[in-house]
């Protein structure tokens, strides 16, 4: 059995996946893409144009990551 991930953001092709492993967080960032079967994949290699999202990406899920922290339990 799979554990949920406790949040998910996304901009555009790039996604930070929060995972929380009793009260220590992980984030996985991974990007989209279609193969040439045109199946969705995903990818941990990331291009130059996909760089802003990236950082974006990663600073959404460590404000989401500082909020759910401080929330009571």
């Amino acid at each position: 059995m799979s554990k949920l991930p406790a949040h998910k953001v996304r901009l555009g092709l790039i996604t930070a996946t929060i995972w929380d492993n009793d009260g220590f967080y992980t984030v996985d960032l991974a990007r989209s893409y279609k193969d040439a079967q045109g199946q969705w994949q995903s990818t941990s290699s990331f291009g130059y144009a996909d760089l802003l999202n990236l950082s974006k990406c990663a600073q959404r899920a460590e404000n989401w990551i500082t909020g759910a922290a401080n929330a009571p339990r």
